[in-house]
């Protein structure tokens, strides 16, 4: 199988320095996808440089142009992406291992993302003018590009995550370099191609695929990058943050979430109130096979309707239908590779040793009931009797295990609701209205759902507390992370100070 050029430097694509390459698995069958160049810290200093002078240029440059330019740029990308929607849902699935329509959604989420920051900016006054309290005086606040930025996306949504960072630094006016996962990398290169199609000026737009060490690394602690924005682990984003920190970077970290659904009895209490809280239990818990920032990973339901809850869930949940996400029917795809599917094995054996309750999954699907048998596939995965002690409750599993506590009363719920390192989404189920708003303004998460699941808006932050991260994505403090604030003071009658006798 022949490679492709996939660093894109200075308007130009090219193989990597070392003329190094990298296999891009189909985790539905862990056969190769695609070899694709594999950059390294030489790379990274090429698109760097590459930045650095489109944002530097003269009066045409990026930075400078108008805003309407910009926001025609990005809405002709949004277009562009439609055009392609089924080829990227396709390359976005078999890279991924989503299903096709999971795909399609994120095409479209995408899409949206851009059309959106397209209108935020040519909405946006000149500036913000500052009251002085004098005639004399005209204040002003306006709004600058940081600069060079660089961005560090994650396997599980690439081509959604990428479009959270791209759109809006396009939009404020920078310029930048973006290093994809190495698993799943396809879909951004894509997106660039988008990019250069639209008419983005060469070395706007800079990407290098590769390994977080080195190039992810070099990114970090690169003292010509003005902004750094990672998404993904805890571990690993705290460590790259703190090399972007030591060179006074601008940062935004996106490190993920032990996200909590608390289930109120009363959201139970007639049969369609309980068919729709199971079936948001399930898309919570197990879409893209778990693998979601904000999956519904810890079931917190009160204790009088737990049983009839769990066994339902069970029940459902083994009979979600495993398979290549690209095949008619299939609900749940493939974990994204050989090391996820390990870690996630290792969580289930960990739980299961500490007590927990198995109530289905808990294994690799047998060969007979899943197509293709060689890929990288688990079973959804319910772990009942379960406490915050436990790893499998405490830490970010990225897989379809669902963990189940019980409460008793509103406060021991939203105890348990908080009681994590994490702090990025959360849900409350309750017929309740008063009730579940209580809950909502008391849990200590950046999004909280009531009665649903999942939805998000390209207009509202997204972000964590706690260990969640720092910073926003999305909304106009999405478009702020990519800005720096300018004062500008004009006096309009100046005269001597007369300060010093002279």
């Amino acid at each position: 199988m022949s490679s492709i050029e996939t660093i894109h430097v200075d308007g130009v694509w090219l193989p990597a320095a070392s003329g190094a390459t990298r296999e891009v698995l189909d985790p539905a069958d862990a056969t190769t996808l695609q070899l694709v160049s594999e950059g390294g810290a030489d790379d990274a200093d090429a698109a760097v440089a590459a930045a650095r002078r489109a944002f530097a240029g003269g009066a045409g440059a990026w930075p400078r142009t108008a805003v309407a330019e910009r926001s025609a740029l990005l809405r002709k990308v949004a277009d562009l992406l439609q055009r392609d929607r089924e080829e990227i849902a396709l390359i976005e699935s078999r890279d991924t291992g989503k299903t096709l329509e999971e795909g399609r959604v994120d095409v479209d989420d995408v899409t949206n993302a851009f059309r959106y920051f397209a209108d935020v900016v040519m909405n946006e006054s000149g500036g913000r003018v500052v009251d002085a309290g004098s005639a004399d005086v005209h204040s002003v606040v306006v709004h600058e590009p940081v600069g060079v930025c660089a961005l560090i996306t994650p396997w599980n949504y690439p081509l959604l995550q990428a479009s959270w960072k791209i759109a809006p630094a396009l939009a404020a006016g920078n310029t930048f370099v973006i290093k994809p996962s190495e698993v799943t990398p396809l879909s951004t290169v894509h997106l660039i191609k988008l990019l250069v199609e639209a008419g983005l000026p060469a070395g706007v737009a800079n990407i290098v695929t590769g390994a977080g060490v080195p190039v992810g690394q070099r990114l970090a602690e690169h003292p010509d990058v003005d902004l750094f924005s990672f998404t993904g682990g805890l571990a690993s984003g705290t460590k790259a943050g703190a090399a972007a920190v030591s060179g006074a970077k601008k940062i935004a970290l996106e490190l993920g979430g032990k996200n909590p659904n608390v289930v109120f009895a009363d959201a139970c209490a007639t049969e369609e109130g309980f068919d729709t809280a199971v079936d948001q239990a399930l898309n919570a818990a197990f879409i893209h096979s778990g693998q979601v920032c904000s999956a519904g990973a810890r079931l917190i339901i009160e204790e009088s309707v737990r049983d009839r809850f769990v066994a339902e869930l069970a029940r459902r949940a083994e009979r979600i239908k495993l398979g290549r996400g690209t095949e008619d029917g299939v609900e749940c795809g493939p974990l994204v590779s050989q090391q996820q599917l390990e870690k996630v094995a290792a969580y289930v054996a960990s739980a299961l040793a500490e007590g927990a309750q198995l109530r289905c999954g808990g294994s690799r699907p047998k060969p007979s009931d899943v197509r293709p048998a060689t890929g990288y596939f688990y079973a959804p995965t319910v772990l009942d009797g379960c406490h915050r002690e436990m790893k499998v409750v405490r830490e970010e599993t990225f897989g379809p295990i669902l963990t189940v506590e019980t409460f008793t009363t509103e406060d021991e719920a939203v105890a348990l609701a908080n009681d994590t390192e994490y702090g990025l989404a959360g849900a409350v189920f309750s017929a309740d209205t008063a009730r579940a708003r209580r809950v909502a303004a008391r849990l200590r998460h950046g999004t909280v759902w009531i009665n649903d699941y999942h939805p998000y808006l390209p207009q509202a932050e997204w972000g964590g507390f706690g260990k969640s991260g720092i910073g926003r994505e999305l909304g106009p403090t999405g478009l702020d992370e990519y800005r720096e604030s300018k004062h500008i003071y004009e006096n309009l009658r100046p005269a001597p100070v007369r300060w010093f006798a002279g």
